[in-house]
């Protein structure tokens, strides 16, 4: 049977590439998503996959550019749909934000056709989700700096969660953050339709980070193997998770010196970071609330009165 997504339109054993028209720009030209169909010579599962929701978000750009090219639908079974980039205007300008309506992209779904920019955009990348039995929904951690993880967002008692867990698993980063996400994120709104859903939040950087896409490829081979798309066996490894995230300002204005790395062990109690003057005289101390591990963390050292400066995942264990 032909799948069609926008322009790309693909028989059983074939790939192609096309737009998905969501709008026009300010000068009155259309203006369409990349898109991607993958169809398997065999019948089977969907999975839907969709990067840069968040303009600065790149490195699951990456992954999609180097996941589609090892693709033969010629061994696959199921079919795969991709929306390569979401948020056009942010990612034009490298901006996180859709600056068309200031709009954080990931807390516009399941949007609105007739909303504002990125309501629509939301609203067409949804429709198109909600064919999948799968939705990986690439991100990062912007342009700060945080370790490889994959996020479970539809919150503990959903009814999907055991099922978003075993995918997130699957996927392999190596950490999990199981923590019911903020209204508006595709991986709060797929679950109430029934369809198991993560954000894979593969580093932070600016620009690309080869570890990050390496990490990122891996991980949709790891799904395809297991959810039966490709031939192989899968056998997810224990990771650790975590379902308590607390974020740590500056008290005072200066210059950050960390001390713990990310991904390291912090116990309640212990330093993370110190606040200096410009010539190195010691103005706060802030220490960890609980214990748990540095997952995130400002990549400039100087900083304002309360301005972010890094997190720590809480409540840890192995999944």
């Amino acid at each position: 049977m032909t799948t069609t997504l926008g322009t790309a339109s693909a028989d059983p054993g074939e790939i192609d590439t096309g737009r998905l028209e969501v709008g026009e720009t300010r000068d009155g030209s259309p203006f369409g998503l990349p898109v991607a169909v993958v169809n398997g010579a065999e019948s089977g599962k969907t999975l839907y996959m969709q990067a840069a929701s968040d303009g600065d978000e790149l490195n699951g750009v990456g992954v999609v550019r180097r996941v589609v090219p090892q693709l033969d639908p010629a061994e696959l079974s199921g079919t795969i749909l991709i929306v390569g980039i979401v948020n056009y205007h942010g990612f034009q300008v490298a901006e996180h934000r859709n600056p068309i309506d200031d709009t954080k992209m990931n807390r516009a779904y399941p949007g609105n056709a007739a909303g504002t920019s990125s309501e629509r955009i939301a609203a067409a990348t949804f429709e198109v989700a909600t064919r999948a039995d799968l939705i990986l929904d690439l991100h990062q951690g912007s342009t700060s700096r945080m370790i490889d993880e994959v996020r479970v967002r539809c919150g503990t008692r959903h009814r999907l969660h055991g099922e978003c867990l075993e995918l997130a698993k699957v996927f392999g980063c190596g950490y999990i953050l199981d923590q019911k996400g903020p209204d508006g994120q595709l991986a709060r709104a797929a679950p109430d339709e029934g369809i198991p859903t993560v954000d894979p939040e593969l580093g932070g950087c600016v620009g690309w980070d080869e570890t990050s896409i390496r990490k990122g490829v891996e991980g949709v081979f790891n799904v395809l193997r297991y959810y039966g798309f490709l031939e192989g066996e899968e056998t997810p490894e224990p990771q650790t998770r975590a379902k308590g995230f607390e974020q740590f300002g500056a008290p005072a204005g200066g210059l950050v010196d960390l001390e713990p790395d990310l991904g390291d062990r912090v116990s309640a109690g212990e330093t993370l970071f110190t606040v200096t003057t410009p010539f190195g005289e010691p103005k706060q101390t802030v220490t960890a609330d609980s214990d748990g591990i540095l997952w995130r963390s400002r990549r400039l050292p100087q900083v304002a009165t309360g301005e972010y400066v890094c997190s720590v995942a809480t409540d840890i264990d192995e999944y």
